[in-house]
């Protein structure tokens, strides 16, 4: 006979699902990032927003199936062609499921 684990809920999510907001510096503003942004991850059906900030990077909050979520960090780290990435920093966040789509905020 099978052994059943219990396994809290928020243990699975944190292993399915990730979550994740990165900052991305270079040249990324003027230059489609997010709307290339937006077109890759509603692609690969992950939820969230990217947005221009002030000093002149882009902001990413992403959620989602964790091997999704990894795919559009990894294409961040490039971008669109007309983009050149610096950097990038990842922070990871607790998943919440918060999101209903991906958008582009201003």
């Amino acid at each position: 006979m099978a052994q059943k684990i219990k396994v809290r809920p928020s243990e699975f999510f944190s292993e399915k699902f990730r979550r994740v907001r990165v900052y991305i510096s270079g040249l990324v503003q003027g230059v489609f990032f997010r709307d290339s942004t937006r077109e890759k991850a509603q692609q690969l059906g992950v939820k969230g927003w990217v947005k221009n900030l002030t000093d002149g990077r882009v902001e990413i909050m992403v959620e989602g199936e964790k091997e999704k979520v990894e795919e559009l960090v990894e294409w961040s780290r490039k971008g669109p062609l007309i983009a050149r990435v610096d950097g990038i920093e990842i922070k990871e966040e607790e998943y919440k499921g918060k999101f209903d789509s991906f958008e582009i905020r201003y």
